[in-house]
């Protein structure tokens, strides 16, 4: 997540508008975008894109209720002709957050609950991993990513498995933070679908999926926008997912993420995010109807976490705060609110600046790049009188050097294979069922002379172990955007005792050990 900053300024439209509990309004006097909105657009993006290795990206632009921009650029489909349009289906992945803080936030405005009421008057059953936390924690916190646990903790066990959303909220009491509650900030996308868990509790059976559509997307238009990630890849003008993370750009396995919907399973176009926008824009109004109360879409930008309050070295922002899905921070004086999506092969951005009126979306299907933020900066800099800096460029270095350590990381692996070196136990003991608290079990049996493991809960996720030396084996995923990593066993005399895995922390940081059963 990037780290925003600013200069201070002179109170603005916004900042009185939160004062007064009035609606934002344009400032007195906006500022005009600079020539690169209309002379360079088109052809930076484009260098961007070849650069980052970019099969396709659409983008749109909407200024003062009207959209400005609205177009695709490259394919849909590395070595097939379909463009990319303004039609064009992405998975938005965490930028689904913002539409279950919404939604969360309308039902208390239409008094079917209150954000602060505690999660265990919807949820009787719920859990963390201590009961004081547990008694305390509230509709508010699970969405402010309150628990003191690690950013992303748990995912490798819920991401693209067939756990149901009430096993998932279930498993959250297994999930033990290292930090505190209500005041260490660690990204929790169960959080999420806990929120999610909440709208049947509240509204008498209408699940998150419906009362999304019923609600935000039928009102707003986004025809187009889907709740879930099922058959996605049958529906026509869609942007198949790459990646070149641990080697040349391939294409990858579409998500299958419906079980955790509520923090990430949304598909649209740049489109319908334009209707989102507006909605945004005019304070909770579209096309001149009220859909929800002012003060309740502004308690989705409240600060609700406080992240950071230091300066960027790189950026115009000082502060950066997290609302009901939503980040907030300033940068070149103006109050920005954004979110950002990665899913498998696909990663996107959605920021909008009331105060300016700005409202910006970029979806873009190679997940290993960061072209799709520095645009998004490139877009801002222009309305909000920063001058020129080439934010890609600025990018690119770095993650190059990235790239080159993950490559070599990878090629040595190979190397340590290749050497083809004795084991030190027959391959059969390394073999049987391993546990971990949280994950469940995992199956390691012999396929010739390989390892192969099969992993509960996720049926379509297999990973093969070539031996290297000491305890080590290369494991090699069969979704080649969990990556490569070693293996580490650790053996009790002539048998395998545990294992440690992990996975490219894109899904989870922390490697997961697993014991023998």
């Amino acid at each position: 997540m990037p780290t925003l900053f600013s200069r201070l300024t002179a109170l603005s439209a916004l900042s009185l508008s939160l004062l007064t509990g009035g609606a934002p309004a344009a400032t007195a006097q906006q500022r005009t975008p600079s020539r690169f909105m209309t002379d360079s657009l088109d052809r930076y993006i484009e260098r961007g894109m070849r650069q980052w290795q970019i099969p396709g990206l659409a983008v749109v632009v909407v200024k003062n209720g009207q959209v400005v921009v609205s177009k695709g650029y490259g394919v849909r489909a590395v070595g097939k002709p379909e463009p990319v349009d303004a039609n064009t289906l992405f998975m938005i992945a965490s930028n689904t957050k913002l539409f279950t803080g919404t939604a969360l936030a309308k039902l208390e405005d239409d008094k079917k609950l209150s954000l602060d009421d505690r999660v265990t008057k919807y949820l009787p059953g719920f859990r963390l991993y201590d009961s004081v936390s547990t008694r305390l924690v509230t509709v508010r916190d699970l969405m402010g990513h309150h628990f003191g646990t690690k950013t992303f903790q748990g995912d490798f066990t819920f991401w693209d498995s067939d756990l149901s959303r009430a096993e998932v909220v279930n498993r959250m009491r297994l999930l033990k933070p290292n930090g505190q509650f209500r005041k260490d900030y660690g990204y929790c996308n169960a959080g999420f679908v806990a929120a999610g868990q909440v709208i049947p509790a509240a509204t008498g059976g209408t699940t998150w999926d419906d009362y999304v559509q019923q609600n935000l997307l039928q009102p707003l238009g986004m025809t187009s926008t889907y709740t879930g990630t099922a058959g996605f890849g049958q529906r026509p003008n869609i942007a198949l997912p790459y990646s070149n993370t641990f080697g040349p750009l391939a294409l990858m396995p579409f998500d299958h993420i419906d079980n955790i919907g509520p923090c990430g399973s949304m598909v649209s176009n740049v489109t319908d995010l334009a209707k989102w926008l507006r909605f945004q824009l005019d304070s909770g109004r579209y096309e001149g109807k009220r859909l929800m109360s002012w003060a309740s879409l502004r308690k989705t930008r409240d600060p609700n976490t406080l992240l950071s309050t230091r300066k960027s070295g790189m950026l115009p922002t000082h502060y950066m705060t997290y609302g009901l899905g939503v980040f907030t921070a300033d940068y070149a004086g103006s109050q920005v609110f954004w979110h950002t999506g990665g899913a498998t092969g696909q990663v996107s951005n959605v920021c909008f600046v009331p105060e300016e009126q700005l409202g910006i979306a970029i979806l873009t299907n190679n997940d290993n790049q960061s072209f799709f933020e520095a645009l998004r900066y490139q877009i801002l800099d222009s309305y909000l009188g920063v001058p020129y800096v080439n934010r890609s460029a600025a990018y690119l270095q770095g993650a190059k050097t990235g790239d080159r350590e993950t490559y070599t990381a990878v090629a040595k692996l190979q190397k340590r294979v290749d050497q083809k070196k004795k084991l030190p136990l027959t391959l059969d003991a390394y073999t049987g069922q391993f546990t971990h608290p949280l994950f469940g079990p995992i199956t390691i049996a012999k396929k010739g002379k390989q390892l192969v493991v099969s992993f509960s809960n996720h049926p379509n996720l297999t990973a093969t172990l070539d031996y290297m030396d000491g305890q080590e084996f290369r494991a090699t995923y069969s979704n080649p955007s969990y990556g490569i990593f070693p293996a580490i066993f650790k053996v009790d005399g002539q048998q395998a005792a545990s294992v440690e895995m992990r996975i490219n922390p894109f899904i989870e940081y922390d490697s997961y050990l697993f014991s023998r059963l």
